[in-house]
């Protein structure tokens, strides 16, 4: 049975997306997640699925409206997983495209879906916004300049939305992971210690929470979620 509250969640079909909408669903929230067209993957079965380019404004403002829609069941939630990573060289060797694109690709979907979102937010009566930056945006490592400049870029527009919108019952915090325990990680790392990454499913709980009234007296928060890492 719907919780009569809907959640946006981006990146819904990745390895962490796919926790959190289970998670959520879980606990009776109507979840919508938008899907790049031509993706294989999907997220966990009973989502509202909309194919969606976060990085094009028709297509968020089209997901929002979707997510925005449903008289019983007010967007409450909003969930900013998309991203992604690519390393390289040093700032210096790093061409002005790869880094322009690590931001594109982390910065870009954020702010459009949050900012499309906001209003409904604010005509529900309030809600939440959860954003996922990185680890390495407080403890950058070598060869990342774009995707730490990208993550660190969610953490500080998340202070933004929390300081303007805390007045209006709209709360913004952010979780900081290490490194995730995911299939693609797994793949990419093959050599490392996976006991010391965080499972997906870990992660979840903590974001629901955050978008959950039990988190009412919160905005502004950089909460860790490194297990062991």
């Amino acid at each position: 049975m719907q919780n009569g509250r809907t959640a946006l969640i981006t990146g819904g079909a990745g390895g962490l997306g796919t926790a959190a909408v289970a998670a959520f669903l879980a606990e009776g929230w109507r979840v919508v997640t938008p899907v790049r067209p031509g993706r294989g993957t999907s997220p966990a079965a009973g989502a509202v699925v909309v194919e969606a380019d976060l990085e094009v404004v028709a297509d968020v403002t089209a997901a929002v409206d979707v997510a925005a829609g449903e008289p019983e069941a007010p967007l409450r939630a909003v969930v900013n997983l998309a991203g992604g990573y690519a390393g390289g060289g040093s700032v210096a060797d790093t061409p002005l495209e790869d880094f322009e694109r690590m931001l594109t690709v982390n910065l870009r979907p954020t702010y459009l879906v949050t900012a499309a979102a906001l209003p409904h937010l604010v005509a529900a009566g309030g809600g939440a916004v959860v954003c996922v930056s990185s680890r390495a945006a407080v403890a950058p490592f070598p060869g990342a300049a774009g995707y730490v400049t990208a993550k660190a870029g969610v953490l500080a527009f998340a202070g933004a939305v929390a300081v303007e919108y805390r007045r209006k019952n709209v709360r913004c915090n952010t979780v900081l992971p290490g490194v995730i325990d995911t299939p693609a990680n797994r793949a990419a790392m093959p050599d490392a210690d996976v006991q010391s990454w965080v499972a997906p499913q870990q992660i979840a709980p903590v974001i629901l929470f955050l978008a959950s009234d039990a988190s009412a007296p919160t905005t502004g928060a950089q909460v860790p979620v490194y297990g062991q890492s």
